[in-house]
């Protein structure tokens, strides 16, 4: 078996032939700092003194990661011992390929609180540039990933203090499998936690095929010159999140292919990278490097609504800040197309406004003209003969040719890009329209003339930075007959929604769009759910309604907005012909309820708004019901044409069609369900009413870029029978294995499970059955005779109390891990901590309250007390606060009903009056005044930062010796900590990890 160190060994090896120098000398911190001083010297031809040296370090050296990533990059101005500036840079920025590079490995950072040792560090300058953690074969680079995280998130750990501080990217690697990802803060350096992965990536060829051998990633990755371009050139540091982003394989070819191309002067191309692989980046980072093309006069980045211009300016500005103006209108654009200001140089806007500019016979030219004015055209006649690079944003719309012609004919030397994710080709360039005729797109080839890249949502599934899909084709049941169009009747559709909406969501921890194939059955469809769910509530009072919204234009009636937002919906702009005040008075009536539910106050006449934050609500459902409340929030948005293209959340799952969709706007609509998250959202859902497969199978065969038959296994999640079978053998070797260890397999008998090892064990077997039922819950096919095979497996109770042993297990594990660091036994050392699977939406604060109210109350009381307590230990939001609630719920008696108000006042005094006992009872065992400590305790949880000086206030009474008020420190403080962190609910007290 290869060990690490053999690992390490060959991997120094391999950097010694490609030039770093290796640099066995260097192993602590002060042989860091002594080889920076001679290169940073030698860079900057200067010989500083060691005062000046002293004060250099104290300005460089900073905590925070954005801010030192940004210095890095940066010339800066340093006042000598003299008085006279010098003006200096870390490493050489101007050739990045010139810097001396050098590799140290097993280097140790001493502090007070860490003796952390690193494996190996590639030393730009002698800058730590990037860190590499290795693992033995049998080990999943992931424990790697994680030992990193924990390291940084370590008091003393180097990285805040040190030379560390400008690590910009990691490696990790157990030699078969290789990963890198970016340094951040630990705001956005988070491994697997509750709501999102840390964005982890591994190397690829042009072709996207996988280079995770580290031997093989050493020789393409971190060749000088191509580690130096990630770290220079393929970075991204976004301001307004304080945020480092690494770019993606296929993100890199895509702008060394655009950049190349205008280079060479080779003409146009295309981009075909599927929806959701961050083609705003790749663009992003397009324009930012030909800002810095002398050649070039101006780039612009062309949407095809406002919607879109809005949010791509929005993801430029969060890239960097005022990077990009907003053009209001065509007299904007054309101002800032002719200004030489730099700020300039990079353009977001619409494809209508650089169409009127073009358009001599658009009103605003024809007036202008009248008035004796230049036409924009004609202003912009000194852009004629300049380089002009045009970056298009999913344009295929019909027009789309004549505007590519204007822009040919008036900027002959221009060059044009286009991103796609859903290429037209001849087999899906012709369409019927919506009064029923033929129209035709241009193919993409016909307008950009040749493919420069491609990453197809076949790689993208396969790479798991999309997700697969989940297709149920909706069968109708009953007597009433659909109409003409329809397969399933819309009350059919409703129901069948209102049914499964819950597993589809995972309890409403996501949300759903319903698209419809007309406003008028989108007005319909609002009205039955309106209808069917007041009957619902009516006939049952636990019945939870759905938060069900509806967005669709208005008629235009000459606003431009509106107009221009119709260019892309071509069925609402249809539909709001005929009939236009029915359209008009309708969503006058959508508006009053949503103003009402959610407490704004929209108006139609500036639906744009509306629009906005009908999508802001929809993302909105990233946050816990106890942080942002259900009310809140929207469940299903019905839609026509809207947020079927260019919408992004990672909180919608699930997609219910009842309209037609073929080839590009099936996979565009399908695509919304698809963004990653984690473990919990397993997959996109789609329910079609439609009965679609043929229309869905094409589409697949024409954008995978693979084999049919391939194509199909990669894009669709296994089917229901499959999974039952996985969970089946699951549950099948969890029992093995307590047999195995002289034990039943019930939940009780973990108790008895044997030292770490066993319990080890447990936590990776119910995990994976607590994974498996995590997608099979989301399935909404499965049947009752199926449920029922599920049910039988494991029931109900049995599950839910197994899920609690899991819970309690592994924070136990858990702490101990984090105590005993990599001391830990190897079992521990080695597992994953899979609480987000164990998370529900529907557990939340005021659910557990409302239940505790109807146990009360003996008339309405739907569990006892072990049911109570067993769902509430089976569920990982309410870790933090279990034992209190149980507590409480103990406390209670059945028969004295208690509304749910009374019952949330009545556990907040239960909580109160309990962490005063607890105070008073610390106070008294250390010889403390109660009323101090509590009022200690008070200011430390008001500003969620633990002050030692204060604590030395707080024993000053004791009139102790330095000896033994250190002594008395630390027994008071083993009291305190574990009441100070139960008490904070898993926010973090700084300064508090010291005297952990």
């Amino acid at each position: 078996m290869t060990t690490e160190a053999q690992i390490e060994k060959r991997l120094l090896e391999t950097l010694s032939k490609l030039k770093y120098t290796y640099r066995p000398d260097i192993r602590d911190g002060d042989a860091l700092i002594q080889n920076f001083k001679e290169k940073f010297e030698a860079l900057n031809r200067v010989h500083l003194s060691n005062a000046e040296f002293d004060r250099l370090m104290e300005k460089i050296i900073n905590p925070d990661v954005f801010a030192a990533a940004k210095n890095l990059r940066e010339r800066e101005t340093f006042i000598r011992d003299d008085g006279t500036p010098l003006q200096y840079t870390l490493v050489n920025i101007k050739d990045w390929c010139k810097n001396d590079f050098e590799v140290i490995n097993q280097l140790r950072i001493n502090t007070r609180n860490s003796h952390h040792r690193f494996d190996v560090i590639l030393l730009f300058n002698g800058i730590p540039v990037v860190q590499i953690e290795l693992k033995s074969l049998e080990v999943n680079p992931r424990k790697a990933m994680q030992q990193i995280v924990d390291y940084k998130s370590d008091p003393g750990n180097g990285y805040g203090n040190t030379l560390l501080c400008f690590m910009q990217l990691f490696i990790v690697s157990n030699q078969t499998n290789t990963y890198y990802f970016a340094n951040n803060t630990n705001k956005h350096f988070v491994f697997n936690a509750d709501e999102q992965f840390l964005p982890v990536y591994q190397f690829a060829n042009e072709n996207n095929q996988k280079i995770t051998h580290l031997d093989d990633f050493a020789e393409k990755f971190l060749t000088k010159c191509t580690i130096s371009q990630m770290i220079s050139r393929y970075m991204v540091l976004v301001a307004s999140e304080q945020k480092l982003l690494v770019m993606r394989p296929y993100q890199i070819y895509a702008v060394k292919a655009i950049v190349d191309c205008i280079h060479q002067n080779r003409g146009n191309g295309y981009i075909w990278h599927t929806t959701g692989s961050g083609k705003t980046l790749t663009s992003f980072k397009t324009a930012t490097l030909l800002k810095d093309n002398p050649d070039i006069e101006k780039c612009l980045f062309v949407v095809d609504r406002k919607d879109l211009d809005r949010q791509t300016r929005e993801e430029f500005n969060k890239f960097q800040e005022g990077s990009v103006e907003e053009n209001t209108n065509t007299h904007t654009l054309v101002r800032r197309l002719l200004s030489e200001d730099y700020a300039d140089k990079v353009i977001v806007t619409t494809i209508q406004k650089l169409g009127l500019a073009l358009d001599e016979k658009s009103e605003n030219n024809k007036k202008r003209k009248k008035d004796g004015k230049q036409t924009y055209k004609e202003q912009l006649e000194p852009l004629r003969n300049k380089r002009m690079v045009f970056i298009f944003d999913e344009c295929h719309r019909s027009q789309f040719g004549d505007n590519h012609k204007a822009i040919k004919n008036f900027f002959p030397k221009a060059q044009l890009f286009g991103f796609t994710g859903t290429p037209i080709f001849d087999h899906n360039a012709s369409y019927t329209q919506i009064d029923g005729t033929e129209g035709s797109y241009k193919t993409t080839e016909d307008i950009f003339e040749k493919q420069l890249h491609a990453y197809t949502i076949t790689h993208a599934i396969d790479d798991r930075n999309v997700l697969r899909f989940h297709i149920d084709y909706f069968k109708g049941e009953g007597s009433v007959k659909p109409q003409s169009g329809e397969f399933v009747t819309q009350k059919g559709v409703v129901e069948a929604i209102l049914s499964k909406h819950d597993a589809a969501t995972h309890e409403r921890r996501f949300n759903a769009i319903l698209a419809t194939a007309s406003i008028d059955k989108a007005i319909e469809y609002y009205r039955l759910f309106q209808e069917m769910q007041a009957q619902r509530l009516a006939e049952n009072p636990d019945f939870r309604p759905l938060n069900v919204a509806c967005v669709f234009s208005p008629p235009a009636e000459g606003n431009k907005d509106v107009k221009q937002i119709q260019e892309d919906l071509p069925q609402e702009k249809y539909d709001n012909e005929k009939e236009p005040n029915l359209k008009k008075e309708a969503l006058k009536a959508i508006l009053d309820d949503y103003n009402r539910q959610y407490k704004t106050n929209h108006t139609i006449n500036e639906f744009d708004l509306y629009y906005q934050d009908v999508q802001q609500r929809i993302k909105d459902q990233k946050y816990s019901n106890a942080d942002y409340p259900h009310h809140n929030k929207i469940d299903v948005i019905i839609v026509v044409d809207m947020l079927l293209t260019g919408f992004d959340s990672k909180y919608l799952n699930t997609l219910y069609v009842d309209k037609n969709l073929k080839y590009h706007g099936l996979i565009q609509a399908f695509s919304r369900t698809n963004r990653i998250l984690n473990d919990s959202k397993p997959y996109g859902n789609i329910l079609d009413f439609r009965q679609q497969q043929d229309a869905v199978d094409e589409a697949i065969a024409l954008f995978s870029g693979e084999g049919i038959s391939q194509a199909k296994e990669i894009w669709l999640v296994d089917p229901a029978t499959v999974v039952i079978d996985k969970y089946k053998n699951a549950v099948a070797e969890l029992e093995t294995y307590m047999q195995s260890q002289g034990l039943a397999c019930l939940p009780q008998e973990v108790n008895n499970l044997k030292g770490d090892m066993a319990r080890s064990e447990f936590i990776n077997r119910f995990k994976e059955i607590q994974r498996l039922k995590t997608q099979i819950d989301q399935y909404t096919d499965i049947d009752e005779t199926q449920q029922q095979s599920i049910a039988e497996l494991l029931p109900e109770d049995d599950l839910r109390a197994f899920r609690g042993m899991y819970l309690e297990t592994a924070k136990s594990l858990k702490t101990k891990q984090e105590k005993e660091g990599f001391e830990a036994s190897p079992e521990i050392q080695q597992l994953d901590f899979e609480f987000v699977l164990f998370a529900s939406a529907i557990i939340d604060y005021d659910y557990i309250m409302g239940l505790i109210s109807r146990y009360t109350q003996s008339t309405k009381q739907t569990m006892s007390r072990e049911q109570l307590v067993s769902l509430l230990c089976s569920s990982a939001n309410l870790i933090d606060e279990r034992d209190d609630i149980i507590a409480y719920i103990n406390s209670l008696e059945v028969g004295k009903g208690l509304n749910e108000n009374e019952i949330k006042t009545g556990y907040q005094q239960f909580k109160n009056q309990k962490a005063h006992q607890a105070q008073v009872a610390i106070a008294q065992k250390h010889g403390l005044e109660a009323q101090s400590l509590i009022d200690f305790v008070a200011r430390i949880l008001d500003r969620m930062i633990f002050d030692g000086e204060q604590l030395t206030d707080l024993l000053a009474p004791l009139e102790l010796g330095w000896k033994a008020r250190r002594l008395k420190e630390i027994a008071l403080m083993e009291d305190l900590v574990p009441f100070l962190k139960h008490t904070a609910q898993g926010r973090e007290i700084a300064g508090l990890a010291t005297y952990e």
